[in-house]
């Protein structure tokens, strides 16, 4: 049931950004894959362990870079941040103990990652939205 949330989920904020605009602005993607990866933070937290905290705040910042670079240079490269936190989420449990994840949670993340990172590369491979950053002066496509 997660996965199958989890990947509606996705496609149902994907399909909003396209249609209400938000997505027109590069920073849309790059932000909902820092957001993604800082939950396990807010889970740590949740969870009571400075040590959780401080190893989730560590890849969450590798995360954040990844958003940055996306954000400067091309999307493909958010999308491969995506792709890569959902991979993250596979093997989670065995690399940082966490006690304030919930058990359905790396399920969902997983779902949610792989499939945003499917939707941009759709909308960036489909020519939707731009890949690389527009020099100034000019316009995005409608």
């Amino acid at each position: 049931m997660a996965l199958l949330v989890g990947a509606l989920l996705a496609f149902a904020v994907t399909v909003f950004a396209r249609v209400s605009g938000w997505d027109r602005d590069r920073a849309f993607y790059p932000t909902v894959t820092f957001v993604i990866a800082s939950y396990y933070c807010l889970f740590a937290v949740m969870g009571a362990s400075t040590r959780a905290l401080v190893l989730e705040s560590l890849t969450a910042g590798v995360f954040l870079a990844g958003a940055v670079v996306g954000f400067r240079s091309s999307l493909w490269v958010v999308v491969t941040a995506l792709a890569a936190h959902g991979v993250f989420d596979l093997v989670h449990g065995m690399v940082i103990s966490n006690p304030g994840v919930p058990g359905w949670w790396p399920a969902f993340c997983l779902a949610y990652d792989v499939t945003a990172a499917g939707c941009l590369a759709w909308l960036l491979g489909s020519g939707r939205i731009l890949t690389g950053v527009r020099p100034p002066g000019t316009k995005p496509r409608p």
